[in-house]
């Protein structure tokens, strides 16, 4: 009998803990209490063609391991992904663009040719810059990513700084962290050509992952439970087996990769380590709010354009998701760091971000904007702050934890997700030699 492994939890980051264990050797079982799988980054009507995800995500062109992934299961970067140098411009065509090329000297030049900014603040960017990469993308661990950028002028941090923060940490810049803000910025820009260039999804998110991995491991002879929650897990003693191991509601295995959300996997894990347990609930979240809405006959400048946030507005992202494989007018507003509004309600939100919508696309509006539907993820990312004390993916001797909140250098992303779920394979497998 092989290595047996039990996976709980099918989104991105069980995904790739099964996927990883397979092609290691092992024999998995999958466990999923959703009746799909995809987690938090999947398609929101299975089957239909809507073009609705439960949320709107992007990925960079430093997503190594996410890519491998996708190319393992048959998934062509092409086919997912639109992929663009990195722009970070507004609906009256202003912002940040990055030509191709290898990334620093990419955003050098694209800095140097910011409209709307003067020679002093594209200045004081790169020379911030410079100073980030002369420290080795590292600073003291209490900093924000406020602190950090306190010397750049107001206009780069307000149209710069702080929309790429809520949108890569989901956390306000005044809160957020900025070793991790710094990580983000190292992958972006020192990993090589085209690394910082955006991965916008132009096929639903189960198409980009989670359908294609779940056909290859069922091809592959993995057992897949859907729609059934796992109520425990046990540890076997060395005297009641051959070899030491642990039991999910009964079944026996090897080893078990928690790979749920921060909520089920405190519940699992506390009856074998409560601290790690503490540690998990201890986390606290941040929401995001997509407004998806409908304006017939429109197409937007750009597939993605940032919106500004000054005086109460909600969204910092619009979407064109008919440019992206989706029908055409329909569009994705995203509001990161989304609690103020989360408490102000759901009528308010949408009110707010379609008023904001009209103001600011008026010229692309081809026809009256109407919602379709808003989607609120209340506990979308843990709340990426300074020193946080994120729980480790090793708990016990055949027992790991996989999720984008484990302890790691990057925030709560796919790839963070993917990293997490493929290093608790090996981590477990590794003993076999590995």
């Amino acid at each position: 009998m092989g290595f047996r492994l039990a996976v709980i939890g099918a989104g991105w980051s069980g995904l790739a803990a099964a996927l990883e264990a397979l092609a290691l050797g092992a024999e998995v079982t999958l466990f999923e209490m959703a009746p799909a799988a995809g987690g938090r980054a999947r398609d929101l009507n299975a089957g239909s063609d809507d073009g609705l995800d439960n949320g709107q995500h992007i990925c960079i062109g430093a997503y190594s391991e996410t890519l491998r992934l996708m190319a393992t299961v048959g998934v062509a970067e092409g086919d997912a992904f639109l992929r663009l140098p990195l722009r970070l411009v507004d609906a009256r065509g202003l912002g940040l663009r990055l030509p191709s090329g290898q990334a620093m000297p990419a955003f050098i030049r694209g800095a140097l040719g910011r409209r709307g900014w003067s020679w002093r603040e594209r200045f004081a960017l790169l020379r911030a810059a410079a100073g980030w990469v002369g420290s080795g993308f590292a600073c003291p661990p209490a900093t924000t990513v406020a602190d950090l950028t306190a010397r750049l002028p107001e206009a780069v941090r307000r149209e710069l700084i702080e929309p790429l923060c809520v949108a890569a940490l989901n956390t306000p810049a005044e809160a957020a962290s900025g070793s991790v803000f710094l990580r983000v910025l190292h992958d972006a820009l020192a990993a090589g050509k085209g690394a910082s260039d955006l991965l916008l999804p132009r096929q639903g998110l189960s198409a980009l992952l989670p359908r294609p991995a779940l056909a290859r491991l069922e091809a592959a002879g993995v057992r897949i439970r859907l729609a059934q929650r796992v109520e425990r897990i046990e540890r076997i003693e060395p005297a009641a087996a051959t070899r030491l191991g642990w039991q999910v509601d009964g079944d026996a295995f090897d080893a078990v990769v928690v790979a749920a959300s921060t909520v089920e996997a405190a519940r699992l894990v506390a009856p074998h380590d409560p601290a790690w347990a503490a540690r998990a609930a201890a986390l606290r979240y941040e929401p995001i709010v997509t407004v998806y809405a409908r304006s017939a006959g429109t197409r937007l400048p750009e597939p993605m354009l940032l919106l500004p946030t000054e005086d109460g507005r909600p969204a910092q992202f619009v979407f064109d998701r008919g440019q992206l494989g989706g029908p055409a007018g329909l569009l994705a507003f995203v509001i990161s760091g989304a609690e103020t509004w989360v408490g102000r309600g759901l009528a308010a939100t949408e009110a707010a971000t379609l008023a904001q919508a009209r103001a600011e696309l008026a010229p692309y509006l081809a026809g009256p904007l109407e919602a379709l539907r808003t989607i609120v993820e209340k506990r979308a990312t843990f709340r990426c702050t300074p020193r946080l004390d994120r729980p480790p993916a090793a708990v016990a001797p055949g027992l790991a934890v996989a999720g984008d909140y484990v302890d790691g250098p990057y925030p709560a992303t796919l790839e963070g997700a993917v990293r997490s779920g493929t290093a608790a394979a090996r981590s477990l497998l590794s003993p076999r030699g590995s």
